[in-house]
């Protein structure tokens, strides 16, 4: 079995380990979603991951809700980006973009109009705002006239990652997310083409996937999905039959990796007793296989690897609070706690502050 500091193919990326950091939403960008100089600090701090899967990223005013978050809609959102990824680069790194749709978990005080959704919707509880938390809005079902608006908008986001010097891009379809809200049937009431059925289901899903597997090509393209258990109040009646043709499809297109966050009914953010459904997907997704999920230590990912399961780990919260963590991983050195009371503020605490190995041995 392979070891978690072996390299790994990638589609057209070459990882030097499979200690890979998971997208995580920071909330550093300027209003306007460009991205800002700290964010250049913080990614290059952690360039020594296998990959750097970005924060999520809105394809669109439409689709991006979270305060502060960075989009690749504009000319100058990709221009931000660029000393992103030429300081990634400098450091010996490799990052991917996270592409981004909320559906419905906005609100109209931050994206001017009403959410959308794959049906007339709503999400329960509340939702960050620039004033604040606000509860969710009633979302309207998008008309299926207004779909290939969306593909285009995929597409257009992918040509901006690729000129701003991303080494790929990670399709968003998971947690609770406008794509996973087509997926699963507790959100998806349509009676058209995307609708009813697993294969309408999958629809958007797969047209995503064309349209920027057309735009940066497979090798460049990842997914990521959430298939055990309800998200954000998205749920689904039969995940086992839903999710493993979905990843059959995916694997069909030859996409470069696939991305499954499991949590498990011990998880701190987010828990399930929904059995994780890693081992099947297994079965039918023929390319590198990535897990995520409540992943800490050396042992707990070397064991998702052992198990034949996956070919490379996550981690999230990990990489927030250790910049350097595969050399931590590696050393036995102890972690550095995080904070998450400074997870979406938007100065440097909590951001770039976190010290490495050599600062705290010096």
């Amino acid at each position: 079995m392979p070891d978690l500091f072996d390299p790994l193919t990638l589609g057209a990326i070459q990882a030097p380990n499979r200690i890979l950091m998971a997208p995580l939403t920071r909330g550093r960008a300027g209003r306007d979603g460009v991205p800002t100089a700290i964010m250049a600090d913080y990614y290059a701090q952690r360039a020594s991951a296998g990959l750097i899967i970005s924060e999520a990223t809105g394809i669109s005013r439409q689709g991006l809700g979270w305060p502060f978050a960075p989009g690749l809609w504009t000319e100058a959102q990709a221009e931000g980006w660029k000393p992103v990824t030429d300081a990634v680069h400098a450091a010996g790194g490799r990052i991917v973009a996270q592409l981004w749709h909320m559906g419905r978990q906005v609100h109209s005080s931050v994206i001017g109009e009403q959410p959308v959704s794959a049906s007339a919707t709503q999400t329960q509880g509340h939702v960050h705002t620039y004033e604040g938390r606000q509860p969710y809005e009633q979302a309207r079902a998008l008309d299926i006239a207004e779909i290939p608006g969306i593909l285009d908008d995929y597409a257009r986001a992918t040509e901006h990652a690729l000129k701003a010097g991303f080494d790929g891009v990670q399709i968003h379809a998971a947690n609770g997310y406008l794509i996973d809200q087509f997926l699963r049937d507790g959100a998806n009431l349509r009676t058209d083409s995307y609708g009813g059925s697993v294969e309408n289901r999958i629809r958007l899903l797969s047209q995503v996937a064309e349209r920027v597997v057309a735009a940066a090509g497979a090798d460049r393209t990842g997914v990521r999905l959430s298939p055990n258990g309800a998200s954000q109040g998205v749920d689904d009646s039969d995940p086992h039959a839903l999710f493993l043709p979905a990843a059959k499809r995916l694997s069909e297109l030859g996409i470069a990796f696939l991305e499954l966050r499991e949590p498990g009914p011990d998880g701190t953010f987010g828990r399930t007793d929904v059995p994780k459904l890693s081992p099947a997907i297994r079965t039918v997704f023929d390319g590198p296989l990535v897990v995520n999920s409540d992943y800490v230590t050396r042992e707990q990912a070397q064991a998702a690897l052992d198990s034949g399961v996956a070919d490379a780990v996550s981690f999230g919260r990990t990489f927030l609070a250790n910049p350097d963590l595969p050399a931590r991983l590696r050393t036995g050195a102890p972690l550095n706690e995080g904070n998450m009371a400074t997870w979406y503020s938007q100065g440097p605490e909590g951001y770039i502050d976190y010290p490495a190995l050599a600062t705290q041995d010096a």
